[in-house]
């Protein structure tokens, strides 16, 4: 059973100046942190604040792209952790075709908020990821990170700039 998740924030890690997206459980008050880059914490911060840019940048082309070949994405599924390592899937229609392709979470994300799709995550995915966060090792302990996240007013998660 998928989950569907909304972005809660996107921050950085204190401890690793890394950028996070916080997803969190429409239905709960679950959060799931996921650690990305730098350029696609920015191409998702971009979308979140609503900015443009002179030229198309690439979810936007993805986006294009996907319109003019009569396709829709119609959600995005973040599926599994490999090796400390989140996979998704982008879930197309073209017609009556449905349409699975691998994506990064991060490009899944950005494309999914240009697109105006939903997100979900997997529950085995969901249930390691809120107990196991698979941060990058020299961090906070994950019980740490899980008490720092859930204490986290809007003010602290309206911080997207990097």
């Amino acid at each position: 059973m998928d989950i569907e998740v909304r972005i809660r924030g996107l921050m950085m890690d204190p401890a690793t100046n890394m950028p996070i997206v916080v997803l969190k459980d429409v239905g709960s008050e679950t959060v799931m942190p996921i650690w990305v880059g730098i350029f696609e914490a920015n191409a998702i911060a971009i979308e979140i604040e609503k900015m443009s840019a002179p030229r198309p940048m690439t979810h936007d082309l993805m986006r294009d792209v996907i319109g003019h070949l009569n396709a829709r994405l119609e959600r995005i599924v973040i599926t599994e952790i490999r090796n400390d390592t989140f996979l998704a899937v982008l879930w197309l229609r073209q017609g009556d075709d449905p349409i699975t392709i691998d994506a990064r979470p991060s490009d899944a994300i950005a494309l999914a908020l240009r697109a105006d799709c939903p997100i979900y995550v997997t529950e085995q995915v969901m249930q390691t990821a809120k107990v196991n966060t698979s941060g990058p090792p020299e961090g906070p302990s994950a019980e740490q990170l899980r008490t720092w996240l859930e204490g986290l007013n809007d003010e602290d998660l309206g911080r997207y700039k990097m």
